[in-house]
């Protein structure tokens, strides 16, 4: 299993291993940096790959890939723009959705979460600034931003947040240890759009079909006009294929309960 102990503990005994080459094998000193890279290397991979639950453990899927079951989730809005066409874009196809917000935003367009809360949706918790330094903070500050979500969703809603997925999909020991002192569970996905680059429609929603599967989690952003063409013609094609479009809470509930 690739996980940050794991990954630790070889290191540390590959380097042991390469400084007794060093000591009594006249080895060259070069060795003892190798494991030190390997580490480095592995750990910003696993810190940037949210689906090796190298830092934490986050759902990515259901576990039932027989299920005709997917689950759709908007990161990063409540957006003014877009939000309120995906939601009505939803409501026509009765489709379920769970939409990771910022806190920030929350407090903006307060109106917009109440409608998709109002409209049946999952919300969940994506911290509060969303900041391009999370990476970086410390694990008191990273526990303060999800306990500020987790308050605004309670002010607003009158609701507690279960699900958390990281800023950027990004890990490390301190979002965790931020983490374990919440009740929030992590969430990632088994599908990534993409969509928050400068593809077309055609090649994000050619991405996202050829690849699902039951009880997969996709990932979209409710920031962005082309999302919003793609969740149009992605709902078309589960239906006409006999998928349903549900919340995380839906497709999980079963793994949850256990």
């Amino acid at each position: 299993m690739l996980s940050f102990r794991n990954i630790t503990g070889l290191s540390i005994l590959l380097f042991f291993i390469a400084l007794l080459g060093v000591l009594f094998a006249e080895g060259s000193y070069i060795w003892l940096i190798l494991p030190c890279l390997f580490w480095l290397v592995m750990t910003a991979i696993g810190s940037f790959h949210i689906s090796w639950n190298y830092h934490l453990h986050a759902t990515h899927r259901s576990a039932n890939k027989n299920s005709r079951q997917v689950a759709i989730t908007f990161d990063d809005g409540p957006d003014p723009t877009n939000t309120p066409k995906i939601l009505d874009i939803l409501k026509n196809h009765r489709a379920s959705a769970s939409f990771f917000c910022i806190g920030k935003r929350m407090q903006e367009y307060p109106e917009i979460l109440k409608r998709i809360q109002r409209e049946g949706h999952t919300l969940g918790n994506h911290t509060y600034t969303h900041s391009v330094n999370m990476g970086f903070f410390g694990s008191q500050r990273i526990f303060s931003e999800l306990k500020r979500t987790n308050t605004v969703a309670q002010e607003i809603l009158g609701k507690h947040l279960q699900w958390y997925r990281p800023a950027f999909g990004v890990t490390n020991p301190a979002i965790k240890k931020a983490l374990e002192q919440t009740d929030l569970r992590a969430v990632g996905w088994s599908i990534r759009s993409y969509d928050t680059l400068p593809l077309s429609e055609a090649f994000l929603y050619k991405r996202i079909t050829k690849r699902i599967q039951g009880g997969d989690i996709i990932l979209l952003h409710d920031t962005g006009e082309k999302t919003v063409a793609v969740l149009e013609r992605l709902l078309l094609f589960l239906q006409q294929n006999g998928w349903e479009a549900v919340s995380v809470d839906t497709l999980l509930k079963e793994e949850t309960n256990d």
